[in-house]
């Protein structure tokens, strides 16, 4: 299932379940008040701002770190770009002849680079499309030893397999990216404080003599839009926050080696 789609089924059952202990804290609040009007706020101001502290903290480690690896992801595809391109001049070091097989084999596999990455809301299609980008990767690499052995040449090996190890090792380590995310207990922890926050705010609110749904609703869809925006940073290619935009970068050098 597509994770922004969890994010959002995720944010969704807080939002409600956020709701439900509003009214649950309200409730509860009315009862003490009932009891024992004078006694019933002592001691709970300390207690809600810690929770809401722990709250406040939680969302921003939560948030930074997923617009961390956010920037970390936009980084890393200038990176490729960098990697592929310096390989790419330096075939000037070969041979004519493997020279126009190893661009003719850089062309597809920055092409089947692209496609993974233009695909990656369909994971069995862009997971054959890397597998074929890896099938590739050992052909130039193949090829481009072949071309040096007959190319005599001694600088062509220490400047052409640094230049395609940086290549293949940048497409490994976004691979990597993609699949680093806080654990699933922070969003658990994050679940049971924020549903703790507002059990507490709702006792809190108890005091008057109405609901205020005004200040419900808005706390509710605070916090749970708060959640979505980490889900959709922490999956930039599936939501509503995506780093396709810096897919351009690539699109243009592939465009550069016709």
């Amino acid at each position: 299932m597509n994770q922004v789609l969890v994010g959002g089924l995720f944010a969704a059952v807080l939002f409600g379940g956020m709701l439900a202990f509003l009214e649950a804290g309200w409730r509860w609040g009315k009862r003490r008040l009932a009891q024992d009007p004078d006694g019933a706020k002592e001691g709970v101001g300390s207690v809600e701002g810690a929770v809401f502290g722990l709250l406040g903290l939680l969302i921003a480690f939560t948030f930074s770190g997923a617009a961390t690896r956010f920037d970390c992801r936009r980084a890393l595809i200038v990176e490729e770009a960098n990697d592929i391109g310096t390989a790419w001049l330096r075939l000037d070091l070969l041979p004519e002849g493997p020279r126009a097989e190893l661009r003719e084999q850089f062309r597809r596999y920055l092409d089947s680079r692209l496609e993974a990455y233009r695909r990656m809301p369909d994971q069995k299609a862009a997971f054959a499309a890397l597998a074929e980008s890896q099938a590739i990767q050992g052909e130039i690499w193949r090829r481009a030893v072949a071309a040096m052995n007959e190319s005599g040449s001694p600088s062509a090996p220490m400047l052409l397999l640094p230049a395609l190890n940086a290549m293949f090792d940048i497409a490994s380590t976004r691979a990597a990216a993609t699949k680093t995310h806080p654990p699933t207990m922070i969003f658990v922890m994050l679940a049971v404080v924020s549903l703790t926050s507002a059990l507490l705010a709702g006792h809190g609110m108890a005091g008057g003599k109405r609901r205020s749904f005004v200040h419900r609703f808005g706390f509710a869809a605070i916090i749970a839009g708060a959640v979505f925006v980490i889900f959709d940073l922490e999956f930039p290619r599936l939501g509503f926050v995506r780093v396709t935009a810096f897919d351009q970068i690539l699109v243009e050098l592939r465009q550069s080696m016709d």
